[in-house]
């Protein structure tokens, strides 16, 4: 199967996680796609401004890679600041936020999996 890019479906969530602005979520694949195995698989877009909030991942882990920009990533209370092909990972049971304090769009893909 193929799925086009035209027929991924999108959406903007306002303050997400209590962050600034508004996110684009591209949702590549749906959760029931990924059979139990995990519940998003999405480009994460951060124009200037922008963040998701902190937030703790009890029962799974989040995995990003940086596709473009230069995001601002709170790993477990420390900022880092993060560039192009690097990944970032939020295993289960710890917390994490990222930001987009840049005057560039971040463009992130985004995997939830499991524990």
């Amino acid at each position: 199967m193929i799925r086009k890019a035209e027929e991924c479906i999108s959406e903007a969530r306002e303050k997400m996680r209590d962050g600034n602005g508004t996110v684009k979520l591209t949702h590549f694949v749906s959760k029931d796609e990924l059979y139990g195995k995990g519940r998003l698989f999405s480009r994460i877009t951060l124009e200037p401004g922008c963040s998701i909030g902190w937030h703790i991942h009890d029962t799974d882990s989040e995995i990003f890679y940086v596709e473009s920009g230069c995001p601002v990533y709170n790993d477990g209370g420390e900022e880092k600041t993060a560039a192009p092909g690097d990944v970032l990972i939020c295993p289960a049971g710890t917390g994490h936020a990222i930001s987009n304090p840049t005057d560039e769009t971040v463009n992130v893909i985004a995997v939830i999996v499991y524990a």
